[in-house]
């Protein structure tokens, strides 16, 4: 039974009616997190999980028709049973789990499977049908446990105090930022862009605690960042606002840098592997525990994971979609760099 048909306004529910991350503006928008390219402007109505409500109220607008429901809480809409399941893929990311007279199909949105310090880890779901993600989906893409990055991070910026140095790290201002926060956590100050700052007063107000950052533009004296850590979003790589930071290394976070040269490539001081996105082992571990009968690859290297899936014998289909193009207004890890 086929419950979810590929459109070209975006994934669209058949029986019940609505679409799932839709790209094209519709009257009934289900959403698994708060990126650009999975949250977008536009739609009459939105669903989502409770944890992503504000940030999409914050990012969208804040007189949007959205309500929101509790991880693993059913909604019956037309008859189909929907729920919202742990992603891990950043604060409020979440899958969405489909059930029609027996027959379920799971949508990941974006997805990691290795727990770190911040996001509800990832959730496995058995399925009849699976639509998975592959940003990551080449074999040279796996993670160190985060315990080994943070570790790398720290020494990294107790290296840099010790050369009067102030540790800037770029990572997108939704998901990244928090992530690098939390990794630095203790080790020095933190200053954030305005950008990160405001999405962290929502996410703080949401219930959800994060470390302890202030605004990086409210401090008058050079002196306060100095020999610190700031975090600002890639927009501001090579911009004159970031050349104004006293004595700055910096540092580039992403799961692109798993690919030798892509630090020079960016022209930063160092790269950090950090990324919210499943690896390859990850992504072959959350499609053998679904158990599905039908797996859907969309964006990343689709091609790719899509054959290796059919070569193992699970069956697996490419599917185009709009994802992964605009995942934040200043993203780094969507796409897919010459060098990989």
């Amino acid at each position: 039974m086929k419950i979810v048909r590929f459109t070209k306004k975006g994934l669209y529910c058949i029986p019940g009616k609505f679409y799932l991350d839709p790209w094209g503006k519709v009257d009934y928008a289900v959403i698994s997190h708060a990126h650009a390219d999975h949250a977008r402007w536009g739609m009459k109505h939105y669903l989502c999980v409770d944890d992503s409500k504000a940030i999409i109220k914050h990012r969208i607008g804040k007189d949007i028709s959205i309500e929101s429901l509790p991880y693993g809480i059913e909604k019956s809409i037309n008859g189909v049973k929907l729920s919202f399941h742990p992603a891990g893929h950043i604060i409020g990311s979440a899958q969405i789990r489909l059930e029609y007279k027996g027959h379920v199909t799971v949508f990941t949105g974006d997805y990691k499977t290795n727990p770190d310090n911040l996001t509800i880890p990832f959730q496995s779901i058995k399925c009849h049908t699976f639509i998975t993600e592959s940003t990551f989906g080449l074999p040279l893409y796996h993670w160190q446990d985060d315990s080994v990055i943070q570790q790398q991070m720290q020494n990294w910026v107790l290296n840099n105090q010790q050369q009067n140095k102030t540790s800037v790290f770029v990572g997108y201002s939704l998901g990244k930022s928090q992530r690098i926060m939390s990794l630095l956590d203790g080790c020095a100050p933190m200053f954030v862009h305005n950008s990160i700052y405001q999405l962290n007063q929502v996410i703080r107000n949401s219930g959800i605690k994060l470390p302890k950052a202030d605004l990086w533009q409210a401090a008058t004296n050079k002196n306060d960042i100095q020999n610190n850590i700031v975090i600002v979003p890639p927009a501001l790589l090579g911009s004159h606002m970031i050349k104004r930071i006293p004595n700055a290394a910096i540092a580039l976070c992403s799961g692109w840098m798993q690919v030798r040269g892509h630090r020079r490539w960016q022209a930063v001081d160092a790269g950090f592997v950090v990324s919210d996105h499943a690896d390859w082992n990850g992504l072959i571990s959350a499609v053998k525990a679904t158990e599905a009968e039908q797996v859907y690859v969309t964006h990343g290297y689709q091609e790719t994971f899509a054959r290796y899936l059919n070569g193992i014998g699970i069956a697996a289909s490419e599917v185009k979609t709009e994802y992964g193009t605009n995942e934040d207004t200043d993203t780094t890890e969507t796409e897919i760099p010459k060098t990989a």
